[in-house]
């Protein structure tokens, strides 16, 4: 059996009633601020606001691979992604990681 590819997208306006039919589904309340939606087969399967750090998801469906890509784009998106490092001066001028 193939999965149906996911996509990570932004939510839009008209993405208001699959997100409200999704908290509903998943027992939570709705997501405010920068949602992000896990689409397959033409459904929103879940969603993760970026502000607070939390998602829902058709508790229906196997989504747990949906949060995770969702909270991975969630992370790169606000900064978090744990890969970058900034560099700073120090007054000798060497180069340190923080």
């Amino acid at each position: 059996m193939v999965a149906d590819p996911i996509v990570i997208r932004r939510a839009v306006p008209a993405d208001g009633p699959a997100l409200t039919r999704l908290a509903l589904l998943d027992g939570a309340r709705a997501l405010r601020g920068t949602i992000l939606v896990a689409e397959g087969a033409g459904e929103i399967r879940a969603a993760w606001s970026v502000e607070e750090a939390r998602g829902t998801a058709d508790p229906f469906q196997p989504t747990a691979g949906d949060v995770a890509l969702l909270r991975t784009r969630a992370a790169l998106l606000s900064g978090h992604g744990g890969r970058r490092r900034r560099l700073s001066l120090r007054p000798k001028g060497s180069l340190v990681a923080s």
